[in-house]
């Protein structure tokens, strides 16, 4: 259980790839990323991959693209599975969507897989509205329905 006086939550550096690859592939067994799409994303979007990190242990992480005619995307948010259900995810999500406000965004995009229940109900406390049309079937491939959510800032 991590002390939350010595959590800190900072932007991702190149030396942080093994250790957010191998976080990945714990909080995402069945499709992490794989290491070199890691590296480009860090590379593409510095400013929009953060962490949440315990003195040098890596607990979590959360991507976002940049705006884009004030718009974002959340890509990712990842918590290590020990630690789920202690705020990690609250305080990445709060993070990012204070960084993206800051960057101009307006609006905040993200899929889900429907099923996540717990992850849907921190969207839907931090304010997210699930698409009216509930969640599409195959949105990432066949199988890998999603249900897509969106935040006005």
């Amino acid at each position: 259980m991590p002390g939350k006086a010595r959590l800190r939550i900072r932007r991702a550096t190149e030396a942080d790839l093994p250790h957010l690859a191998r976080l990945d592939e714990q909080a995402f067994p069945h499709g992490p990323y794989p290491f070199f799409v890691l590296r480009q994303l860090l590379t593409a979007f510095p400013d929009f991959l953060l962490l949440v990190e315990e003195g040098s242990e890596l607990h979590g992480y959360v991507l976002a693209s940049p705006p884009h005619e004030a718009q974002s995307w959340v890509l990712s948010l990842a918590i290590a599975p020990a630690l789920r259900g202690q705020g990690l995810g609250r305080q990445l999500m709060t993070g990012i969507l204070s960084h993206l406000r800051a960057q101009g965004t307006h609006s905040v995009w993200l899929s889900v897989e429907p099923g996540n229940e717990t992850a849907v109900a921190l969207y839907l406390s931090l304010g997210f509205v699930p698409d009216p049309g509930g969640p599409r079937k195959d949105y990432f491939g066949p199988g890998e329905d999603r249900l897509l959510m969106s935040l006005t800032l």
